[in-house]
């Protein structure tokens, strides 16, 4: 079953459902069915060595900012304004490349695990690459290639 989706308009790629992103903990033993392993965390997880991590890439820009991760520390609950924090970083320049270098790992016929050191298996900034890299229903319009050098500026509607 391969089923495809087209995002950012003409410019966009296509991403195929069920291309095998996984979201694992770095802390769990590597496995040949990981494929290329990616940290998406910005610090090093503790206590784990570079060769017991058995990572390939290792994308801090595509972590969210040391402010937004310490707020959600703080506020668990506030999974959804997380999210969306989150998602507005990932629309900056810097976010925007970061999400384009994910997006091209994914693109191939290997499976991508991203990595995250977060406790938390259910709620973390890796479900939220995992859902963008996959399609989410909602998309936004200004993350990834299609958005590249695009620079949207919305304007007021005069009354």
């Amino acid at each position: 079953m391969i089923a495809a989706r087209l995002q950012g308009g003409a410019r966009g790629r296509i991403i195929r459902e069920g291309m095998g992103v996984v979201v694992k903990r770095v802390y769990e033993a590597a496995s040949s069915s990981d494929g290329v392993r990616v940290l998406v965390d910005r610090l090093w997880p503790r206590g784990l060595t570079k060769e017991a991590a058995a990572l390939k890439f290792w994308l801090r820009e595509v972590a969210p900012s040391d402010e937004l991760r310490k707020w959600f520390h703080a506020n668990p609950e506030g999974w959804s304004m997380f999210r969306k924090r989150y998602l507005k970083e990932l629309a900056s320049a810097q976010g925007s490349a970061a999400v384009e270098k994910l997006h091209h790992l994914a693109e191939g016929k290997r499976r991508v695990t991203l990595l995250y050191a977060s406790r938390n298996v259910e709620r973390n900034n890796a479900t939220v690459l995992k859902e963008l890299l996959e399609g989410m229903k909602k998309p936004p319009s200004s993350v990834g290639r299609g958005a590249l050098g695009r620079g949207r500026i919305r304007k007021a509607k005069k009354q």
